[in-house]
C-alpha cells in the first residue's frame, strides 16, 4: 500500500467522476488503512475510526460527480477525517467539555498537507534499507521483520551472535541517519 502520485490522482479522480468502481476501489485500497490509523490519533476506538473512514468513502462515492479537490487527494481525505473526528467529539458529552482544548491544540496542530502516512514511512524505510550493506540488512530484517533472536540468526547465517548484534546495531545507526526526519515514527515502530 502506498500513496498515489499527482498524475495518478488526477486520472483516478477523473475516472471516479465517470462512475468507475475500479477507481473507487484503488482509492479505498490505497488510503483506507492509513486513514484509520490517522483517525486513531484523535479517537482511541478502532471501530469508531473504521466507521468514520467508511463514511468518508461513502460520501466520496456519493459526491463523486461534484467533488472539487484543490489540494492533494491525500490532504483532502486527511482533512475529511479530522473534520469527522471534530463532529464525533461534538456528539460526546465528556469530550464536549474539552472541545475547545482539542480543537485549538490537538487537531489543529496536525498539518494535514505534511502529515506522514505510515505508507510514506514504509516507502522511506525500504529505500533506506537498500542503502545498507547487504550483510547488515539481512541480519536486521531477520531480527526486526521476522522476529528471530540473535542466536537464531547467528545459526542461520553461520556467524557469531556478537556479529549479528553488531550488524543490527550498525543498521540501526544507518537508519537513524537516513531517516532522521521520521524520528518519532521510528520510535513508534521500535527503531530507537
Amino acid at each position: 500500500m502506498g500513496k498515489l502520485e499527482k498524475q495518478q490522482e488526477i486520472f483516478i479522480l477523473s475516472a471516479l467522476k465517470q462512475d468507475s468502481k475500479d477507481a473507487f476501489s484503488i482509492l479505498f485500497q490505497t488510503y483506507y488503512a492509513d486513514l484509520v490509523l490517522f483517525c486513531g490519533n484523535f479517537i482511541r476506538d478502532k471501530d469508531s475510526c473504521e466507521d468514520i473512514v467508511q463514511s468518508i468513502f461513502l460520501k466520496l462515492w456519493s459526491d463523486r460527480k461534484n467533488i472539487q479537490i484543490e489540494t492533494s487527494l491525500k490532504s483532502y481525505l486527511l482533512k475529511a477525517v479530522r473534520n469527522s473526528c471534530l463532529d464525533e467529539f461534538r456528539h460526546l458529552e465528556i469530550i464536549r467539555q474539552h472541545e475547545a482544548e482539542y480543537e485549538s491544540t490537538t487537531l489543529d496542530s496536525y498539518d494535514t498537507d505534511n502529515y506522514i502516512l505510515h505508507s510514506d514511512l514504509s516507502d522511506h524505510l525500504h529505500r533506506a534499507l537498500e542503502k545498507v550493506p547487504e550483510l547488515y540488512r539481512e541480519a536486521f530484517m531477520l531480527n526486526r521483520f521476522e522476529g528471530l533472536k540473535y542466536r537464531e540468526i547467528a545459526e542461520q547465517l553461520n556467524v557469531s551472535e556478537r556479529t549479528v548484534e553488531v550488524r543490527v546495531s550498525k543498521t540501526l545507526d544507518l537508519l537513524r541517519k537516513y531517516l532522521k526526519d521520521f524520528f518519532l515514527l521510528l520510535i513508534s515502530i521500535g527503531i530507537p
